[in-house]
């Protein structure tokens, strides 16, 4: 199933996406924000897609306009999410290449995801974390309504195996439906 936004379709990943997938997966700076390493070469990128993002309701973003991939956005349902989270709870990931940075596009797919989320598949709450320091999610999570719940200091994480510090935020089927789907 695609979700479509007016500059977004977010769809399934294909593996004709590698390509543009390492061009934004490769750099630190989305690599580092997101949890993952860099990745290496397109076909580092081409086994990603295959082992971890063609999952049910993980999204390739697809900008209209430009007519190629420019990152990821999905939802980790009940204990597909390293939050232990109920099965009508989802946590929401995303990334975004950085020439598309502080344009919105964020806000605008998670919107459509969100959504997706509360109407489409009747979850309740809708989880979300960031990285200390990744300022830009914490604006993303905010403008969308997403309220702090907690903190969780030096934990490691294995996938750049390194310990962070996450910070948790949360937005409740009610409080989405009482601030107008919002973000």
């Amino acid at each position: 199933m695609n979700l479509e936004t007016q500059r977004l379709i977010l769809r399934e990943w294909q593996e004709s996406d590698a390509e543009q997938l390492f061009v934004y997966a490769s750099d630190p700076r989305v690599a580092d924000n997101a949890g993952f390493k860099p990745h290496e070469s397109e076909e580092n990128s081409l086994e990603i897609i295959r082992t971890i993002l063609s999952v049910p309701e993980n999204y390739a973003l697809f900008h209209r306009k430009r007519g190629y991939i420019i990152g990821s956005m999905g939802l980790m349902i009940g204990n597909a999410s390293n939050l232990k989270l109920a099965d009508n709870e989802a946590e929401l990931g995303y990334w975004l290449g950085v020439p598309f940075w502080g344009q919105g596009l964020v806000p605008e797919a998670a919107k459509e995801v969100l959504r997706h989320a509360f109407e489409d598949l009747k979850l309740e709450m809708v989880w979300a974390g960031y990285f200390d320091g990744n300022d830009n999610s914490k604006r993303v999570l905010e403008k969308c309504g997403f309220v702090y719940h907690h903190t969780n200091e030096n934990i490691y994480w294995e996938r750049i195996n390194k310990n962070v510090t996450e910070h948790i935020f949360c937005l409740t089927k009610e409080v989405w439906e009482e601030t107008n789907k919002a973000c």
